[in-house]
């Protein structure tokens, strides 16, 4: 039975005062976790979880890979706008009230946050007896040293960094194609990009960026000025077979490329000269495509059929 005194709240204190040693947050105790900032920057925030996906990792328990992927959906964010994250604050929603989960995945954010040199400033654990799976929603905080316009440019080529498969979007639609039958292809964790992006940000000037999550390529539209987007099919970053059984399942292209990242989890645009550059110290990464005068443009040839598709 549900506990609503929540006892382990203790246990989880203690976990996270561990991560409140960083370069750049001074934090104390109190009634609630009291802090004061070791910069001066221009700062933003960011609120995302692992929703659907949520349902499969809390029946195979596979914590570690969730917490991995509620920070990937944050920390890709935030490397858009190249923020330096630095504190967080975390909200599980579990459907029962289950000691040892919850710790086990307090112990692996904390782990990951020490890592990443983020303080946790505090969160809420919710009970939900409705829910099928669980959730872990994080609000990141961080830091822009040098804020710039995030915009794709005319003559700029499209890189693309190689997803590590589904990532965290588009389980609704994969659920009704695939049913709830468990595939291992459903647990992989979300690559995280920040600290590439991070350091290619300080070495090219990089024109415009984009995490390809919810909505997928369709996020390109918003950094377009002037300009069209050409995405070719002749890249060395193929489709997962996850993708291709999905496709199999009666899926269009034009739906394929607006749910489901294909592939490519990170994009961004750069002079060709730097491309070349960039492809010599980043693995995974191939160019993938163009930008030209236009009209706000987004025109895909599709990886499954080879048909042209414009979203």
């Amino acid at each position: 039975m549900y506990n609503p005194t929540k006892p382990y709240k203790n246990q989880i204190l203690e976990l996270i005062k561990t991560t409140w040693n960083t370069s750049y947050l001074s934090v104390k105790e109190g009634t609630y976790a009291l802090f004061k900032r070791k910069f001066s920057y221009v700062e933003v925030d960011h609120t995302d979880g692992i929703g659907t996906k949520g349902m499969y990792h809390w029946k195979q328990k596979s914590f570690k890979n969730a917490v991995q992927d509620a920070l990937a959906m944050n920390l890709n964010d935030l490397a858009l706008v190249g923020a330096v994250p630095y504190k967080l604050q975390c909200h599980l929603v579990l459907p029962k009230d289950d000691k040892k989960a919850i710790i086990e995945i307090m112990e692996f954010l904390v782990k990951e946050c020490k890592k990443w040199r983020i303080a946790i400033t505090g969160g809420e654990t919710s009970i939900q007896h409705n829910m099928q799976g669980f959730d872990i929603s994080l609000t990141v905080s961080g830091f822009i040293r040098k804020p710039k316009i995030n915009r794709f440019r005319k003559g700029d080529v499209l890189m693309g960094l190689a997803s590590s498969g589904l990532h965290s979007n588009g389980f609704t639609m994969v659920t009704k194609k695939l049913g709830s039958k468990f595939q291992k292809e459903f647990i992989e964790p979300t690559n995280i990009y920040l600290k590439t992006i991070l350091d290619l940000n300080k070495k090219y000037d990089i024109g415009g960026m984009m995490h390809i999550t919810g909505g997928a390529y369709t996020k390109l539209k918003d950094l377009l000025d002037k300009t069209d987007a050409i995405i070719t099919n002749n890249y060395k970053l193929k489709p997962h077979s996850i993708f291709k059984e999905l496709y199999k399942k009666g899926i269009s292209d034009y739906d394929m490329y607006k749910t489901f990242n294909c592939g490519v989890g990170f994009i961004l645009s750069v002079s060709p000269e730097d491309s070349i550059k960039i492809l010599s110290r980043v693995k995974n990464a191939d160019i993938i495509g163009k930008i030209i005068p236009g009209t706000g443009k987004l025109k895909i040839v599709s990886m499954f059929s080879g048909k042209n598709i414009e979203l």
